[in-house]
């Protein structure tokens, strides 16, 4: 692997923090060469690869010496890394040095009119990963630009062989009625739960297991054993659970909120804001298992073609190009 602070290649050079796991994972397998700090502490500023086996062009580089390393274009996913950018790099970006900005949120507040942290500058471009956040973020005069996520096969894996349903949700304590955790013991009626994830110590609801955080393999293995794959989540971005969950071949059933509507075309899951019907629709699936497997296989499909890595990376080169020319 090349040192940080050398150029092997004629490739540009990508200053990007580790914050999503998923959406890094998909972003480091494009043809440039990946900068990914690292602090002594780790942390949220500076936890590198975190061990993930990502590509060697995915190259861990000590804060400390960004300075002293050719950086051709900042990636920024949080509004702190643009003082922090500017702080490690001694240039700011979007002025001194390319710069690009990944919204992985819906607005945190008022829905439609939060305004975004970069919404008053047009010289970094504001990317989006779902035209809903685009549509309710007030981007003021930043350039905006859609690039959907896109996430490597895990191939289909889809047996359904337990009458039960496949959630997936990050600190559902903390988070409630956002990700939908309130809604849980009523899917819970109409198929047991088995719950994915970090963050559930507390939770204690009839028929809802917490199973936990599995790595990304055994995750995908056993949510493959389950009937259906339930989206509960009221106010999030498109979650990368469910474009998984289509991709191994689970139908989905999942509240019509965000991205999830446009993300799930009818003959491939059941996405709707009645809790009723939802809940009947997971009745259904639970019963008729040639069904869920007929619905699962169109998730898939539709998956593979709308959120795939090839596109999801063919984007990204297209933006970054455009940006360092």
């Amino acid at each position: 692997m090349p040192t940080p602070a050398t150029r092997a290649t004629g490739e540009p050079r990508v200053l990007v923090w580790h914050v999503h796991g998923s959406w890094t994972g998909s972003f480091v397998r494009g043809g440039h060469t990946y900068l990914l700090p690292t602090l002594e502490e780790g942390g949220p500023w500076g936890r590198g690869r975190c061990g993930r086996a990502w590509p060697d062009s995915a190259v861990e580089v000590p804060a400390p010496r960004l300075r002293d390393t050719d950086v051709d274009l900042v990636v920024l996913q949080r509004p702190e890394e643009l003082e922090l950018a500017e702080r490690w790099l001694g240039r700011r970006p979007g002025r001194d040095v390319p710069a690009v900005y990944v919204e992985h949120n819906t607005p945190r507040e008022h829905a439609a009119t939060t305004r975004h942290p970069v919404a008053d500058r047009d010289d970094i471009v504001l990317v989006h990963v779902t035209h809903f956040n685009e549509l309710m973020w007030d981007n003021g005069r930043a350039p905006t630009v859609v690039i959907p996520h896109g996430i490597a096969d895990p191939g289909y894996a889809y047996t359904g062989e337990l009458e039960r349903a496949a959630v997936l949700i990050n600190e559902p304590v903390r988070r409630g009625r956002i990700v939908g955790t309130d809604l849980l013991p009523v899917f819970a009626e109409a198929a047991p739960i088995d719950l994915y994830g970090m963050g559930l110590d507390g939770l204690d609801l009839d028929r809802v297991t917490p199973v936990g955080d599995l790595d990304q393999d055994a995750l995908h293995r056993e949510m493959a054993r389950r009937r259906v794959y339930v989206h509960t989540a009221r106010w999030t971005s498109l979650g990368l659970s469910l474009l998984e969950a289509m991709h191994l071949g689970l139908p989905p059933v999942a509240l019509a909120c965000t991205e999830a509507a446009m993300a799930v075309p009818p003959e491939a899951g059941v996405v709707s804001t009645d809790v009723a019907a939802l809940t009947s629709a997971v009745r259904t699936l639970i019963a008729e298992p040639e069904r869920a497997v007929h619905m699962g296989k169109s998730a898939r499909e539709h998956a593979l073609a709308h959120y795939g890595l090839e596109p999801f990376l063919r984007n990204w080169d297209v933006l970054l190009d455009g940006v360092l020319s």
